[in-house]
């Protein structure tokens, strides 16, 4: 396990990553990371919702499985054109 952190703590590429990530620059890689974490919250989100909505109507599971994955449908374009947005301005 310290070896992984002597790892992490050393190399160059993850450095540069968390260093843009406090200082909330816009890379690719961040990019990426923040679309990555919209699409997560998005689906949880998405599944409490279809629980709320159509729990008694389709069953729990049914609509925490379709919330889940109509969730993130509308959040992952909207996100990715926001971190262009944000990127150029």
């Amino acid at each position: 396990m310290t070896d992984i952190m002597g790892y992490l703590s050393t190399d160059e590429v993850i450095q540069t990553f968390f260093s843009n990530l406090m200082v909330g620059e816009i890379t690719l890689v961040t990019g990426l990371f923040w679309l990555m974490v919209a699409a997560v919250i998005s689906a949880i989100s998405g599944a409490i919702g279809g629980i709320l909505l159509a729990g008694k109507d389709i069953g729990y599971e049914l609509a925490a499985i379709l919330g889940s994955l109509f969730g993130p449908a509308g959040v992952i374009p909207v996100a990715a054109i926001g971190l262009v947005i944000l990127k150029f301005i």
